[in-house]
């Protein structure tokens, strides 16, 4: 989803409003909303002292559930909707290769931890559940290798323990506006680094 009147001035304004329209939409079959959700990923990051950059990238990872062409994600589907892609595309005009790769590689992450980690599994909801077997499943050995040759295999992988906890009915987070500021510093550091 390109629009061609997205810059660095307003990419993050676009993305307050999304969420201020549509944070209150249920999330997967979860107990929270989506902006509920994005919003516990990004205060669990901060909570591990965490990079501006990857507390970004917990905020933002389920971007593309508002961004995809396919629409946003219901317990009722019977294939992969794509919004690790749709939400990395969204956010590379504007933001650093790691918020996008964390981002594009969560569902990876997923996969991922899933095939190294023989208590992950146990970890997922009964709706990640679901969206795991639509996403691929586990990975295969070539898969783990292939995403591990991935410079930001590290970082998609926190973010996406975030993402799995960041699913608890009435927990007490920040507001999106509080991370405004953090987001219009992490846009403009990227904007400074791509004129350079």
């Amino acid at each position: 989803m390109s629009d061609p009147d997205l810059n660095a001035g307003n990419i993050v304004e676009f993305i307050a409003d999304i969420f201020e329209r549509r944070g209150a939409e249920s999330y997967l079959g979860e107990p929270v909303t989506m902006s509920e959700h994005m919003l516990q990923g990004a205060w669990l990051a901060e909570q591990d002292d965490a990079p501006e950059e990857l507390v970004a990238a917990a905020l933002l990872h389920d971007i593309g559930h508002y961004t995809s062409e396919f629409g946003t994600y219901s317990p009722d589907d019977v294939e992969d909707k794509h919004h690790d892609e749709a939400g990395g595309e969204v956010l590379a005009p504007f933001f650093p290769p790691v918020i996008v790769e964390c981002v594009r590689l969560h569902v990876s992450a997923k996969r991922y931890l899933c095939a190294t980690d023989p208590t992950y599994f146990g970890k997922l909801s009964q709706a990640s559940v679901h969206t795991l077997s639509l996403q691929g499943g586990p990975m295969n050995a070539d898969e783990v290798a292939e995403f591990r040759r991935n410079p930001f295999h590290d970082e998609a992988v926190r973010v996406r323990i975030w993402d799995e906890g960041g699913k608890i009915a009435d927990m007490k987070t920040r507001s999106f506006r509080d991370y405004v500021p953090l987001l219009e510093r992490v846009v403009a550091r990227f904007a400074a680094d791509k004129a350079a």
